[in-house]
């Protein structure tokens, strides 16, 4: 029971990681391919680590996969942020087929505003 879980586990894990990279060279943009490797990778290395940690079965071993989790689960949001802001902030275009550019939005809208601020003062 306990190998055919590991190996369903372990197939939706290598799956969910095949996707990631599928993702990543097919993706039109940064924003986007960063999506999909975020996302589909850490799920697929969550079901890989549960997979691994049924199999071996001690607790030392569920100890160090659990850390490993916690520290993936801790740092991919983040740095999927930090590679996001970075990306934005040094003007890479975004894709054609993008509906809503919030960022751009504000951005324009505080332009405006301190040049009325500047208005303002010079009067």
């Amino acid at each position: 029971m306990t190998d055919g879980l590991t190996a369903v586990l372990w197939m939706t894990g290598a799956a969910f990681a095949l996707l990631a990279a599928v993702g990543v060279l097919r993706m039109p943009d940064v924003f986007t391919r960063m999506q999909a490797s975020t996302k589909a990778s850490t799920l697929g290395l969550g079901c890989l680590l549960l997979g691994a940690a049924l199999q071996w079965g001690d607790v030392g071993s569920f100890v160090r996969l659990a850390s490993i989790g916690a520290f993936i689960l801790l740092t991919t949001p983040v740095s999927a942020h930090m590679i996001a802001r970075a990306a934005y902030l040094a003007a890479v275009p975004l894709w054609d087929g993008t509906v809503l550019d919030e960022r751009g939005a504000s951005d324009d809208k505080a332009r405006a505003d301190g040049a009325r601020q500047n208005d303002h003062d010079s009067a």
